[in-house]
């Protein structure tokens, strides 16, 4: 079944003593690259519909972070799992891959912090945004963060929860669609890499990692990415939406409004956190029309 969803050749990078599974289809590609960053629960699987409709014509690359996926699953001993650690794995391969420029950068939850974490040190190589339920700043004034996750945050009973029974990815394989929910094979697949109290780590430390406050560990990594997106406002960005996402709701979109005003934005009101899975046909045919049209005005200006 996993051969089937993720018909793609496994490659591996080794970093800091870590093997880190990753896809790179179509290397030769001549009209760039896509690079996307995925997020917590979740790992390369979710792209697999992108990258298979951008792969003729666009490099496609999707990174497993530690922990998630094909990838290594380190204890703590092994890999400090903090943003910080996130990014540098990303910068990494990125640099191992030689891809310097170019670059369209499509994130999705925790994905937009580490992404967007990379494309703060290199803005140069961006060249286009791609925005789905995701976040690169502070939990929004208007947002607390939501009881599920201050429970699998800040309690021994998220622990036991998250790591005993896979409840963080479960459940977000049954909630994170609305309009178009997961068949039993396709939310197994997503789970399949969570498969004990060892494996899930990655799931509990992604959350524990959430900065609330300046004492926390990735505050300031985050306070520093939020600054950085002023410098962003000028590049082409697409913002694509779930609306009916547990987390990431309408007031991270509003704030993502207010960042990159000139960002053009389709928001689905039936659809949850896993706007890939929800509405894909949609939305890769936005993403394929928006990066179309980018590249029609650049080659124009040029």
């Amino acid at each position: 079944m996993l051969d089937t969803l993720l018909p793609f050749k496994r490659q591996y990078f080794r970093h800091k003593g870590q093997n880190i599974h990753y896809v790179d289809e179509a290397p030769a590609a001549p009209k760039g690259t896509v690079v996307m960053v995925h997020g917590n629960p979740s790992w390369t699987l979710y792209y697999r519909k992108l990258i298979s409709a951008l792969k003729g014509e666009y490099r496609c690359i999707a990174m497993d972070n530690v922990g998630c996926g094909l990838s290594d699953k380190p204890d703590d001993s092994q890999y400090d799992y903090t943003l910080t650690s996130r990014i540098a794995d990303l910068e990494a391969l990125l640099a191992h891959l030689g891809v310097n420029e170019k670059v369209t950068l499509v994130v999705h939850d925790w994905g937009g912090m580490i992404g967007m974490g990379w494309a703060s040190k290199y803005p140069q190589a961006i060249e286009r945004l791609v925005i789905l339920n995701t976040a690169a700043f502070h939990l929004p004034t208007s947002k607390p963060l939501p009881l599920r996750l201050k429970i699998c945050r800040n309690t021994w009973l998220g622990t036991v929860l998250v790591r005993g029974f896979n409840a963080f990815a479960g459940l977000a394989s049954v909630i994170g669609c609305k309009r178009n929910p997961m068949s039993a094979p396709l939310r197994k697949a997503y789970v399949s890499p969570f498969n004990s109290w060892a494996n899930r780590i990655s799931t509990l430390r992604f959350v524990q990692d959430i900065p609330l406050q300046p004492s926390d560990k990735a505050y300031a990594e985050v306070s520093r990415i939020e600054a950085s997106l002023d410098g962003f406002t000028e590049v082409p960005t697409l913002i694509c939406w779930g609306l009916e996402d547990f987390v990431f709701d309408k007031h991270f979109l509003e704030v993502w409004q207010q960042k990159l005003p000139k960002a053009e934005v389709y928001a689905f009101a039936d659809c949850g956190h896993y706007i890939l899975e929800d509405a894909a046909d949609e939305v890769i045919g936005h993403i394929q029309q928006f990066i179309d049209r980018s590249s029609a005005r650049e080659a124009l200006a040029s």
